[in-house]
């Protein structure tokens, strides 16, 4: 049939669907995926206290921890007054107050802690009480125009270190229900910044005054580290040394001893830094001239925080004072045995003396009239000096073994000293010098015993006059300095070596052999010191010796002062005044 559009048949028409109708394979099911979240901003309250814990972290005084925290409370409580009040843990005193508002005038000066926030501190109503807090039910506020209020310690191991408190006006924003966990947030960062701060301020203090006194000790104190280099080096030590601390520290410890002193120096230090201690070792060190000093030190080794021993601290005592008290000691028993001897000597040899002294000098006397044989006379003055001299021997022996307490009185030295210039004009007539004074016209008062001076005098001007050759001067100057008066006695001579000058006041040390027997200036010595003065000696070889005296000075009045008179002419050069009385001369025949 035209036109007649054909079916297809059941099998084509099967063959033409057969693609599309052909079931589509499922997906297999995977992970379900969550839509992503936009980042969540930190709130601004928490950046706020990161800064104020490192702002706290950074502090070291307590304006530092009150600045920050009054920042952050400004910043997290907008529209509230607040006030900051730190205290002593001690004594709960108040040491720092910041306010933020103008406070009420009836509010009393206590610190007031609501009892709440007392117990959630875990803090002590009765030591609080104690202390001066008082713990309320209902808290006040301080400022004006402000109806509420709420406070939190700053408490740190059941110490309280201070108060934060916040306060609300009527209708504006807040509630202290509300704040109250962040402002415990706030109090407990604020807390561990100001223990922080008082630790380290007690630290600080503790450190001073242990570096106080370890270098104003009157005691010798050093220490050393393992390396054996000096870390501590105090005051009293550096003045015996003569070595300052900044000269020391740093330095290795055994410089400081000398070269055969080092060996036991470092071995003591070995036994210390093994942990040991060691009490009582004698051991030298070098002055910076050079001279040693011996000293007893204690030893003990310094603990780090490990335990391990990280260094030696030595205690010592400078055996100086204790070694010049044993030299006193047994010059008192040298002294004591000399003046045992001397007595007996002395009583033994007076009385020969006696009459070969008064004998030779009548046989001396008529010879000389009777112009007997020159020769014989010669012997007879040999007789009478030689008999002087033992004489003389004796007496200086007797004064300086057993020195008297005599009567003082006020003595001007101006007197004096011309009173011994006129007694030493043989000896200086002897040696052909010539004795000159400097200095004003005094008075120089001191308090002594007026012929024992005129004897210091005459003994110093004597050993001059025997030191300066012909036509040389002695020059005796008086001077006052420090409350003290000074008198010098120089010569132009040829000076003493350092090993001489040494043993000067050494008892019977002489270098004029068959002149004197060394007794001149130790008993000089003695007289000065027990005066309450002392005595030194400057000399070098080639430029002369001046020895100089110091003897308190005191004020005195015109009718205490009197010249020297007969009494005192009659004194005699140390050796010249008789120990007895003169015997009558037999009668001439």
């Amino acid at each position: 049939m035209a036109g007649t559009r054909r079916r297809p048949g059941r099998k084509a028409a099967k063959r033409a669907r057969a693609p599309s109708a052909r079931p589509r394979p499922r997906p297999k099911p995977g992970p379900r995926r969550r839509p992503a979240r936009a980042p969540v901003a930190p709130a601004p309250s928490d950046a706020v206290l990161l800064t104020l814990s490192r702002e706290l972290a950074e502090a070291r005084a307590e304006d530092q921890i009150s600045g920050a925290l009054a920042r952050a409370l400004d910043a997290v409580f907008p529209g509230r007054a607040f006030s900051i009040r730190l205290v002593d843990p001690r004594t709960l005193a108040l040491t720092t107050f910041y306010a933020s508002g103008r406070l009420r005038p009836d509010r009393p000066g206590r610190l007031v802690l609501g009892r709440g926030a007392v117990e959630e501190a875990g803090l002590s109503a009765a030591a609080l009480g104690a202390g001066g807090v008082r713990v309320v039910e209902r808290e006040e506020p301080l400022f004006e125009g402000y109806e509420e209020a709420t406070s939190v310690p700053l408490a740190v191991s059941g110490a309280l270190y201070g108060v934060l408190s916040l306060e609300y006006a009527r209708g504006g924003p807040g509630a202290p229900a509300e704040d109250r966990p962040l402002l415990r947030r706030v109090a407990g960062h604020a807390a561990l910044g100001v223990r922080n701060v008082r630790s380290i301020d007690e630290l600080t203090y503790l450190k001073t005054y242990l570096e106080e006194l370890i270098e104003h000790a009157n005691a010798l104190i050093w220490a050393v580290d393992r390396d054996r280099s000096v870390i501590v080096w105090n005051a009293a030590l550096a003045k015996l040394s003569g070595l300052a601390a900044g000269e020391v520290l740093g330095g290795e410890a055994l410089l400081r001893a000398p070269d055969d002193e080092r060996p036991r120096l470092a071995a003591l230090l070995a036994r210390s830094l093994g942990g040991e201690r060691v009490d009582g070792v004698e051991t030298r060190l070098i002055r910076r001239d050079g001279g040693e000093v011996r000293v007893a030190v204690n030893t003990a080794p310094i603990a780090g925080a490990s335990g391990e021993v990280e260094g030696v601290i030595l205690i010592g005592q400078d055996l100086t004072l204790l070694r010049s008290m044993q030299a006193a000691a047994e010059h008192a028993e040298r002294l004591a045995a000399i003046g045992r001897l001397v007595a007996g000597v002395v009583h033994e040899l007076n009385n020969p003396l006696t009459a070969v002294t008064m004998y030779s000098d009548v046989l001396l006397e008529r010879f000389t009239a009777r112009a007997q044989d020159p020769s014989d006379v010669e012997k007879l003055r040999a007789i009478k000096d030689a008999g002087q001299r033992i004489q003389r021997l004796a007496r200086d022996l007797i004064t300086y073994a057993r020195p008297t307490g005599a009567r003082t009185e006020a003595v001007d030295l101006v007197p004096a000293v011309e009173e011994a210039g006129r007694m030493a004009k043989t000896a200086l007539k002897e040696s052909g010098a010539a004795l000159v004074r400097d200095g004003g016209e005094g008075p120089y008062v001191v308090e002594g015993n007026r012929p024992s001076l005129v004897q210091v005098v005459l003994a110093l001007v004597t050993n001059a006059a025997q030191a300066v050759p012909s036509g040389a001067e002695v020059r005796v100057a008086l001077s006052r300095e420090d409350g003290e008066v000074v008198l010098t006695v120089a010569d132009a001579g040829a000076g003493m070596p350092p090993e001489v000058a040494a043993r000067a006041f050494e008892p019977f040390f002489t270098t004029r052999a068959g002149v004197g027997i060394g007794l001149g200036l130790p008993i000089v010595q003695g007289i000065v010191e027990r005066h309450g003065g002392s005595v030194s000696l400057s000399t070098a070889a080639g430029r002369g010796t001046t020895v100089t005296v110091r003897l308190p000075a005191r004020a005195a009045t015109a009718t205490e002062l009197r010249p020297v008179g007969p009494a005192d002419a009659r004194q005699r050069p140390p050796g010249d005044t008789p120990t007895h009385p003169r015997l009558p001369r037999p009668p001439r025949g």
